[in-house]
């Protein structure tokens, strides 16, 4: 794929939706078998992976690749040469580089590890323009929406884990960075900071669109009820985490707007945007999302996946292709009342807790991406899984990176973890170490990082 900037990217995606079925899959498989043919070329894990592969492929001819894979071969894998994974692991140990540019060339991404360890991603430039595209195109479910928020000045304010190098924090601050004078229509809060200071924010830069993952944006809900916080955004937009029904309604009912959400991953983008109806349509023209069983085996529409195998058809840089993401979707190929014809999907989602603990006789809320962007930053963690008990109480489940003292990984990670709790304004938090590893869910088979056993209890009565 040439080198695109965003002004294209923007015309591909609008020409995309104007064409009929037959045109686009033309238009798929020709970016496929590009893609493809790249990584084998400029790819050495890619070269050896599809040795066997005949020319005359179909997409099921291509072998699965999966995380920990991949980054066993980081440096084989991508296909710029120059590109080391020591260096992009450096770049991400100064905060200051987030949004910023590897070599002057790579934005450089991390997943949130939802199945329990980071993926590393290096974007560029191409890459970078076709996800503003498609969000700038295709975002808005509807079009009032988009109209309003033009009209009070396109200004938005999203409620992040602004620490880390995670795919809508890091975008943010690209744009922020490459266009300074849009820090008055842009704007990030960090999810870490006390309620009170993102109330603050809110306040004074009164966003026309409000965004962020649902769990932080609850916390505004009761802000809001008590007055404290005073915005009217024309839309809420979320991301990154499951949105309840029920949580849409409340942020709808609370702040007087519509409320939508989006399927994305650090390794595909905006993998699917809703519509009116509530439906994920998936950006087909840029990534192919295949719902399949433990096996790998496709499975039919309406019927729940496993997980799905994802192709993204823009990055040259670091092809993911066929690549393993945990996520559980059920395909529908049928019509869908907002007269978009690309197949949309219903997605099972990620389900990290909001947890509660008790702070001068009130409850206080916390979001588990908040947990999560401290806990992060101890860098003798490979994996570590939080649960919180009632009482004040927190079990942590670690696994140690190798050569690492595990007692002093365990004592670094409690004393950073109760820091940031009682700057939100807790009691002191009795902390201990479990001898159970991290371990994901026996029924779902999802990872969560942080648990409310509460709810877990209460689930199980």
């Amino acid at each position: 794929m040439k080198k695109t900037g965003i002004l294209r990217a923007m015309k591909l995606c609008r020409d995309y939706d104007r064409m009929n079925r037959e045109d686009r899959e033309v238009l798929r498989k020709h970016r496929l078998e590009e893609l493809t043919a790249y990584a084998r070329e400029n790819s050495p894990f890619f070269r050896e992976l599809y040795r066997d592969v005949p020319a005359d492929f179909d997409l099921s001819d291509l072998p699965v690749t999966d995380k920990r894979q991949l980054m066993e071969h980081w440096d084989e894998w991508v296909c710029d040469r120059k590109l080391k994974l020591a260096d992009a692991e450096e770049f991400m140990k100064d905060p200051s580089n987030i949004g910023g540019l590897l070599g002057g060339r790579y934005m450089i991404l991390t997943t949130s590890g939802s199945t329990g360890s980071p993926l590393v991603a290096a974007v560029d430039p191409t890459a970078n323009s076709v996800m503003g595209a498609v969000s700038a195109v295709r975002s808005f479910a509807r079009r009032q929406d988009m109209r309003s928020f033009m009209k009070r000045g396109a200004k938005s304010m999203a409620v992040f884990a602004d620490g880390g190098f995670y795919l809508g924090n890091s975008s943010i601050r690209r744009r922020l960075k490459s266009m300074p004078w849009r820090k008055r229509q842009m704007a990030v809060s960090s999810a870490l900071y006390p309620i009170e200071e993102i109330v603050r924010a809110l306040n004074e830069f009164q966003p026309a669109m409000l965004g962020g993952y649902p769990s932080n944006l609850e916390l505004l809900i009761d802000e809001a009820r008590a007055g404290r916080l005073d915005i009217s955004p024309v839309i809420i937009m979320t991301g990154g985490e499951h949105l309840s029904d029920g949580l849409r309604k409340e942020l709808s009912e609370t702040f007087s707007c519509y409320v939508q959400t989006a399927y994305s991953c650090t390794e595909g983008g905006t993998v699917a945007c809703e519509c009116e109806n509530r439906h994920f349509h998936v950006n087909d023209d840029w990534v192919i999302v295949e719902p399949v069983d433990e096996n790998d085996e496709p499975v039919s529409d309406g019927v729940l996946s496993d997980h799905i195998l994802l192709t993204n058809l823009f990055n040259y840089t670091q092809p993911f292709i066929r690549y393993v993401v945990t996520d559980r979707v059920i395909m529908h190929h049928e019509s869908c009342g907002c007269g978009r014809i690309s197949p949309w999907i219903e997605l099972e989602g990620r389900t990290d807790d909001v947890t509660v603990f008790m702070g001068s006789g009130r409850e206080v809320k916390i979001a588990p991406l908040s947990i999560y962007a401290v806990l992060k930053e101890v860098h003798s963690l490979r994996r570590f899984q939080v649960l919180v008990y009632g009482g004040n109480r927190v079990e942590m489940r670690i696994e140690e990176k190798p050569g690492e003292d595990r007692s002093e990984a365990f004592e670094e990670a409690a004393r950073c973890l109760e820091e940031y709790l009682l700057s939100q304004g807790t009691d002191p938090v009795k902390i201990t170490l479990s001898e159970e590893p991290p371990r994901q869910h026996p029924n779902s088979g999802k990872f969560k990082h942080i648990v409310n056993m509460s709810m877990e209890e209460n689930a199980r009565s």
